[in-house]
């Protein structure tokens, strides 16, 4: 039996072109393996091979992502593969949502099993992981060996139709599946089985775990709004004409801080959105709908609220990682506190 054809899916960075100044650049197709592809192979041990791969610049991919897909589509298709695999992506935010939706498209045009890799906390595993296998990886390429055996092992179950397990059992992210089985104890006999063990300190795994939601204790009211210096904060990606900080329209790498000393709103001509993921055009046409700064300056003027602070922070939230976007608030939240702000408008799109 003839082995196993497979494409694989990668960037500009595992395909040895560049880092985010090469993340601009068009999808080209390659013959064989590259990169991460080597260690890929080497697990399929002889039984599958990587015939083509496929480099797309993480940028070009989320900015143009229906044109990206179906020019990928294509060269994926030629290539006539009995799997593809994207990744592993490991923490790197678009890179994972470019694996997570090139899969899942593949699986849904092409009808041929597909598997990636990420990190649990990559945006691109909460938005696919229940279309697509994604075997959860470390998070960064120190995880390569790792993330490649598995990644390789449940792909050659799937390649030859073998039962899949549970997500504990193959290291895929869990999908919210749930399955009929028989098991040796009755349900009250394990339960009780696991809080002997955690009262005991002992490890334990449950059965049904639950998503771990960072909850914020709620700040106490606003003594006198009146008197308050309020803040304007937003993730709707608005920045002065030209995006001057080349704030990423997805999984943004940074956050920008404008002056806004003496601007009652913003305008077209000075303003606009670096946001991807939905139709910019009201926000491109009064940024004032994301941040509202004309209300602000009214209310300023009438004596309903203090002052505005002089600077409005703002990134991109689309595809942004949770731990990125805290990051970002605990280090503009010092000059905030620094300089006696009460009060924070937190907008979205």
């Amino acid at each position: 039996m003839s082995a196993f054809r497979i494409v694989h899916y990668i960037n500009q960075f595992f395909g040895q072109i560049g880092g985010e100044e090469m993340a601009h650049i068009p999808p080209e197709y390659r013959e064989g393996k590259v990169g991460p592809g080597l260690a890929l192979e080497a697990n399929f041990k002889g039984e599958a091979v990587i015939v083509g791969t496929v480099v797309c610049g993480d940028s070009y991919f989320n900015e143009n992502m229906e044109e990206a897909k179906e020019t990928i589509l294509a060269m994926v298709e030629k290539a006539k593969p009995d799997l593809f695999i994207a990744g592993p992506a490991f923490n790197a935010g678009r890179y994972g949502v470019a694996c997570g939706a090139m899969a899942a498209y593949v699986k849904e045009k092409l009808n041929i099993p597909v598997v990636t890799g990420m990190y649990i906390e990559n945006p691109g595993a909460d938005m696919y992981k229940t279309d697509i296998y994604i075997i959860s990886t470390r998070n960064s390429a120190a995880g390569m060996r790792d993330a490649a055996k598995k990644m390789a092992a449940l792909a050659l179950k799937m390649l030859k139709n073998e039962k899949i397990g549970a997500s504990s059992e193959e290291d895929y992210i869990p999908q919210g599946k749930r399955v009929n089985l028989f098991e040796k104890l009755r349900g009250s006999e394990r339960a009780v089985n696991m809080l002997l063990q955690k009262l005991q300190g002992k490890p334990f795994t449950t059965e049904y775990p639950m998503p771990d939601f960072d909850r914020v204790p709620p700040n106490p009211p606003v003594a006198d709004i009146q008197r308050a210096k309020i803040a304007l904060v937003t993730s709707g990606g608005i920045v002065p004409k030209g995006n001057p900080d080349h704030i990423e329209s997805s999984n943004a790498s940074k956050y920008g801080r404008y002056d806004i000393h003496g601007v009652m709103n913003l305008t077209s001509d000075t303003y606009e959105t670096a946001h991807g993921g939905y139709d910019p055009s009201y926000a491109n046409a009064d940024a004032d709908r994301v941040v509202p700064l004309d209300v602000l300056r009214d209310f300023e003027m009438e004596g309903k609220i203090g002052s505005i602070y002089e600077y409005f922070f703002s990134t991109v939230g689309n595809g942004t990682a949770v731990k990125s976007a805290k990051a970002y608030a605990e280090d503009f939240s010092k000059e905030l506190i620094k300089e006696n702000v009460q009060a924070v408008i937190l907008t979205s799109t």
